[in-house]
């Protein structure tokens, strides 16, 4: 068997070995049935079973009260930036965005599609490398929600806090959820596409409060009416049945883990040992500012695009992998999910020491 590298890629991301290796043998044959997972019935005892699990599961490790509903849906994340307004803005009402990067710039693009959108903080000329402080924007009045994404795969960025505001908060959520406790409560609407945090690409879980199920407009289509799929559990077409699955299988091991907070401890210690080897020297600059730093995606530049290249390649061949920033910054990237081992986050600090010491004088 080939030795496993660590993977650094942003997604789809490291995923841990144990689910792996069950997976691989529930893809052959599911609990005995004679059946593979991926070519049962949707509607199989069987596979309710997991489904319901997986729901259970995601409800406790976050805490959901019994008023939110749980989604699985298909689409990808980016679906959401459309169904959002399209379900809460119904007549052209208003909403509030933070742009703080590639993923809200594209949902603002879609929301206006449907609503009257007001961007209330862009740190888009200064390449997205900060979140905005409570105290630089203003949420409108008449706005239904604030739209923001609580961490920025590409930039590095996260938001260290939820923003202070009387509004409800609807939040993309894909690259930091179960990584750090919060208050649902505090959110009408979270999304999620699994593939960062959560399991494979193929599923994106939608946290709704239920209330917001009737705000929908008549004439919006019926596959994407969040209460087509609340009232049928998420069931009312063949759902991405192997990505659920997955899903739960990687909740199960969060929770023997101990739980979200315990993972929140684990996630802060490993981004502190990047950070720290990043401002040690002036050899690495971290693109985020300090305040808005992601304990997610870890993104830094060498002296040179040459040296990067080089640092990149060689990272590689001793198991290494996906160091590559993305293509619109370029630099370096190491994301670090709930999943990625502590110890992959020791041996690239030990690489980037060593490769700072052959490059200077």
């Amino acid at each position: 068997m080939v030795d496993r590298v660590y993977n650094f890629s942003p997604g789809p991301a490291t995923l841990p070995v144990e689910v792996l290796e069950q997976a691989s043998k529930d893809v052959v044959n599911f609990k005995e049935t004679g059946i593979g997972l991926i070519e049962m019935s949707h509607r199989s005892k069987e596979f309710m079973a997991v489904a319901d699990e997986t729901e259970a599961l995601l409800r406790e490790l976050m805490e959901i009260p019994d008023n939110y509903k749980v989604l699985f849906l298909q689409g990808g994340a980016s679906s959401q930036f459309f169904m959002i307004p399209m379900n809460l803005l119904g007549d052209g009402k208003k909403a509030t965005y933070l742009n703080t990067g590639t993923w809200s710039k594209k949902a603002i693009k879609e929301a206006k599609l449907f609503g009257d959108i007001d961007v209330a903080f862009s740190s888009e000329e200064t390449s997205f490398n900060r979140v905005p402080a409570v105290d630089e924007y203003n949420v409108a009045d008449d706005s239904e929600f604030l739209y923001f994404v609580s961490n920025n795969t590409i930039y590095g960025t996260q938001f260290p806090g939820f923003p202070n505001t009387d509004k409800m908060l609807v939040s993309d959520m894909s690259s930091d959820i179960l990584s750090r406790k919060i208050d649902v409560t505090k959110f009408g609407l979270i999304f999620a596409g699994a593939q960062k945090n959560m399991g494979p690409a193929g599923v994106t879980v939608v946290i709704i409060r239920e209330d917001l199920l009737e705000r929908t407009p008549e004439n919006t289509p019926t596959m994407l009416c969040y209460k087509t799929h609340a009232d049928k559990g998420s069931m009312f077409n063949t759902p991405p049945c192997f990505a659920i699955y997955a899903v739960g299988e990687v909740l199960k091991w969060l929770k023997k883990q101990g739980g979200v907070a315990k993972m929140e401890e684990i996630n802060k210690e490993k981004a502190g040992l990047l950070y720290q080897a990043i401002d040690s020297t002036d050899f690495y600059r971290g693109h985020a500012e300090t305040a808005s730093r992601s304990l997610m995606n870890v993104t830094f530049n060498l002296p040179t695009p040459e040296l990067e290249t080089e640092f990149i390649a060689k990272a590689a061949e001793i198991g290494l992998n996906g160091l590559k920033g993305h293509r619109s910054i370029g630099g370096c990237r190491a994301s670090i999910y709930n999943a990625f081992p502590r110890e992959g986050v020791v041996k690239l600090v030990e690489f980037m020491k060593a490769f700072e010491a052959s490059h200077t004088d």
